[in-house]
């Protein structure tokens, strides 16, 4: 075990919960929309389906393992040295991810919040904030979830319900209008973030009370959180039509700028900005704790707390070098991150049942 620390089933769904809104209600709106248009609510349902059963691929996995981590699966299917090699390959992984978040916060920062302020210097606040979480283990990171999740509620509950009456039911029509190719597209969108990256929850799943309460977790968060970005989506559409949507960097964010109550109280991005700030916090440390404790266990060096502060100068370098700018970002996760990303949530999970279940028969 990595850790002495112990979660429960509700603070690991939770956990899973917040990853999967993530980044995610800001950023993935505008990439399906642009491609499939107002038939996207079709590409969010099917994109749904096959990320419930990405989860259960996981649960799978985790339960014929439930004491061991991933990286210690990959040791126990493959042997020391190429379970090992694998291991690498995915912290390198999570830690790609990792900068990828971070830059996602970054640029919503300066473009929306505080455009004179240096994109680096936000980049070093949030680390800081990540380490000293990441510093006190996996115990208090799952405590302060349940801190936030109402308010992350609440957020998300006015966000929806003061925009009901901007609701304009034309913009989704006509129904079908875009062709199979177009839809199946951006559904593949939408599985590559966030449930692909949900692999990284097998790190974590060892950690729950009980194995079964975590399979439950992970599936009761994975689809609250969807439903959530599914939800963001469709008003986006709904309240600022398709054009304005997909053209729009954060069409959710502009959906509080919408919200007028009474002709007194309007203005209401800060909702939007919190609720995104609360839930990509909480994806980022999660990743930062789960590559530090796996970098350290892989290698065999010290206690993963020493390498926090080495983790987060290469973060920040790594979210300006190979992230240089938010239309590049938009442009790799619309076209290159899924791909990408099922090699380390879809192939690596299928060669490791396949390969558990043959070690089983030998």
């Amino acid at each position: 075990m990595l850790d002495n620390q112990k979660l429960s089933r509700l603070q690991f769904c939770i956990l899973v919960l917040l990853y999967t809104v993530g980044t995610s209600i800001l950023v993935i709106p505008p990439s399906l929309v642009s491609i499939a248009k107002q038939d996207v609510w079709i590409s969010l349902i099917f994109g749904l389906v096959i990320g419930l059963l990405l989860v259960s691929l996981y649960n799978v996995i985790a339960n014929a393992f439930p004491n061991y981590t991933l990286f210690e699966i990959n040791e126990k299917v493959m042997g020391k040295w190429v379970g090992k090699a694998v291991s690498c390959l995915f912290f390198c992984f999570t830690l790609l991810l990792s900068s990828l978040v971070l830059r996602n916060i970054g640029d919503f920062m300066v473009t929306q919040v505080m455009p004179e302020t240096p994109i680096a210097f936000i980049h070093a606040l949030v680390l800081i904030a990540v380490i000293f979480g990441s510093r006190l283990g996996l115990e208090v990171i799952g405590r302060t979830s349940e801190v936030f999740l109402p308010w992350v509620f609440l957020f998300f509950f006015i966000l929806i319900v003061f925009n009901l009456h901007n609701v304009e039911t034309t913009n989704i029509q006509p129904v079908f209008k875009q062709n199979t190719k177009s839809i199946i597209r951006a559904s593949n969108v939408f599985i590559g973030v966030p449930f692909l990256e949900l692999v990284t929850f097998l790190m974590i799943h060892p950690f729950v009370n009980c194995s079964k309460s975590a399979s439950k977790g992970l599936l009761i968060g994975t689809l609250i959180g969807g439903a959530m970005i599914v939800t963001i989506t469709i008003m986006s559409i709904l309240v600022l039509g398709v054009d304005v949507t997909s053209r729009t960097a954060y069409p959710s964010y502009v959906l509080g700028k919408k919200i007028n109550i009474g002709g007194f109280l309007e203005r209401f991005e800060v909702i939007v900005a919190l609720l995104w700030i609360f839930s990509s916090y909480f994806k980022l440390i999660i990743l930062f704790y789960v590559t530090a404790v796996g970098i350290s266990k892989t290698l065999g060096t010290m206690d993963y707390r020493s390498l926090l502060f080495p983790m987060g100068l290469i973060l920040m370098a790594l979210s300006i070098i190979v992230y240089p700018n938010g239309p590049y970002v938009q442009s790799f996760v619309s076209n290159t991150w899924t791909p990408f990303a099922a090699t380390f949530g879809l192939f690596f999970p299928l060669i490791l049942l396949i390969g558990a279940k043959f070690r089983k028969k030998n």
